[in-house]
C-alpha cells in the first residue's frame, strides 16, 4: 500500500513537472527568474532581454532577435525549444529572417563595408595599330 501511494506521487509530481515545462515562458510576461529557467538564458541575457522589453514590448521574434543582443536564429530556436515564447508564439525556423537592427534615424543600418581590394591591377597589353587599308 505504501509502494503505491508512493509511485502515485512520483507520477503526479512528474505529471506537474512536465505540464509546467510545457507552459513556456512568454518572453513579455517573464521575471529574470522566470526567463532563466529556459535553458541558454543567464543573468546577461535575461537582462539584456528585460533591458529591451521595458522600452516596448517584443512583437514576435523577428523584433526579439533584432532587438536582443546575443539572440539570433540559432539562439531562438535553442530558446524556443526551452520553452520560450514570444505573444504566444514559438520560433519559426521557416520564416525566420531578422530584420536588420534600425539607427537612430530609423532606417535600417547599412551591411558591412567590403573589403578594399588588394590585388594589383591586371596589365592591359598595349592596343595593336589600327590600319585602314585591308589586306586582300
Amino acid at each position: 500500500m505504501m509502494k503505491s501511494l508512493r509511485t502515485l506521487a512520483c507520477g503526479l509530481v512528474a505529471a506537474l513537472a512536465t505540464s509546467l515545462a510545457m507552459a513556456g515562458v512568454e518572453v513579455n510576461q517573464a521575471t529574470q527568474a522566470d526567463l532563466q529557467t529556459v535553458k541558454g538564458i543567464g543573468p546577461a541575457m535575461s537582462g539584456r532581454m528585460l533591458d529591451e522589453r521595458q522600452k516596448n514590448v517584443f512583437k514576435d521574434w523577428a523584433d526579439l532577435i533584432a532587438r536582443v543582443s546575443g539572440i539570433g536564429p540559432g539562439n531562438a530556436a535553442k530558446f524556443s525549444g526551452g520553452g520560450l515564447t514570444v505573444n504566444g508564439a514559438a520560433f519559426d525556423t521557416a520564416g525566420a529572417t531578422p530584420v536588420a537592427p534600425l539607427a537612430a534615424s530609423g532606417r535600417p543600418t547599412p551591411g558591412p563595408v567590403p573589403a578594399p581590394v588588394t590585388a594589383a591591377p591586371a596589365k592591359v597589353p598595349p592596343v595593336a595599330a589600327h590600319t585602314t587599308a585591308r589586306s586582300r
